[in-house]
């Protein structure tokens, strides 16, 4: 019996997480080591694609927009 190993790709980026999700790809695994992990599955190989179609899409303008409404927000004490 021969066994095929999975395709998947893991992030630590929470937009890029997002993004591949909502693109429709398969979350299998997430937790946490050094940094927190999210692990796809990825059997078109379209995951590193999409990660690149992110950095240029409006939804990463929109990510950008919150990191920087949250610094504001923990900034002023």
């Amino acid at each position: 019996m021969t066994t095929q190993k999975q395709k998947t790709y893991s992030t630590s980026d929470l937009a890029v997480a997002a993004y591949l999700k909502f693109k429709g790809l398969k979350l299998i695994e997430c937790g946490r080591g050094d940094k927190f992990n999210f692990v796809f599955e990825d059997t078109e190989n379209e995951a590193e694609i999409l990660a690149l179609e992110f950095v240029n899409s409006d939804f990463s303008k929109y990510d950008d927009a919150m990191r920087s409404l949250k610094k504001m927000i923990y900034s002023r004490k």
